[in-house]
């Protein structure tokens, strides 16, 4: 993919301290971008933004399914930069591990708030912001276990089926002017997924048909398209980032 200069641009991510959402930020702002960065844990958010550059990054601290801190963390991107060209999704949660026939629905309620909701809410408020008048592009980071059965993660695998949903949803409602897309990666080297890896990294990556898993560098270099001028003409789509494992198990 040819590196894109977008300087002047803004991005708003959530969950950017670390992992993926870090990887997506530090991706936008190699490119020329401005951003704001959020996540629950603020001295995390510090060392994040003196790495991206303090000129080009700020940060605000919250849960992102407190409609307070989505509100906070609009204004006070608009404040600091005077627009917000693109958002992109990240906060995410998986705390439960098991079937779902014993699923406990109070801790569903906590995955959806977090995994699906607060996109939403997100989206809403940067849409009636600046989106809405001036246009931009979304991205939510979903995963492939949106896209087919995920043993022992099920609701973490509904959740980002509708946030898949979320996004052809919105594609639809918000276009002309603003795009919104998804991306689905795999298991991504990060403190959030290494329960799936941690000790048997070679062999799960033997499963891959590219050799290894992901990195955030890999979802990061996906959105920065997705927010490009490259992928103008691209609107309500889920993009795959999984090294090809979908294609050996169709299970997530």
């Amino acid at each position: 993919m040819t590196s894109v200069e977008l300087s002047g641009k803004v991005a708003l991510i959530t969950g950017a301290s670390r992992g993926i959402g870090y990887g997506v930020a530090e991706a936008l702002v190699a490119r020329g971008d401005r951003v704001c960065i959020t996540g629950r844990n603020e001295e995390a958010l510090k060392e994040a933004v003196e790495k991206l550059g303090a000129d080009r990054a700020v940060y605000v601290a919250g849960k992102a399914h407190d409609e307070a801190h989505q509100a906070v963390a609009v204004e006070r991107t608009m404040e600091a930069f005077g627009r917000i060209d693109h958002l992109v999704n990240n906060a995410g949660t998986n705390p439960v591990f098991g079937p779902m026939a014993d699923l406990d629905l109070d801790v569903a309620r906590k995955v959806f708030e977090t995994n699906v909701l607060s996109a939403l809410g997100f989206a809403q408020r940067t849409w009636h912001a600046w989106q809405k008048d001036n246009g931009g592009a979304i991205v939510n980071i979903a995963s492939v276990a949106g896209l087919a059965p995920s043993p022992f993660i099920g609701a973490y695998g509904v959740s980002k089926a509708a946030l898949i949903n979320l996004t052809v949803q919105l594609a639809h409602e918000f276009a002309p002017k603003v795009r919104v897309n998804a991306i689905a990666p795999a298991v991504v080297k990060t403190k959030f997924a290494q329960a799936l890896y941690e000790g048997r990294e070679a062999e799960a990556a033997a499963a891959y048909p590219l050799g290894r898993l992901g990195v955030p560098s890999d979802i990061g270099g996906a959105a920065a398209f997705l927010t490009s001028d490259q992928s103008d003409w691209v609107t309500g789509q889920t993009l795959v980032v999984d090294g090809g494992v979908f294609l050996n198990t169709g299970v997530a």
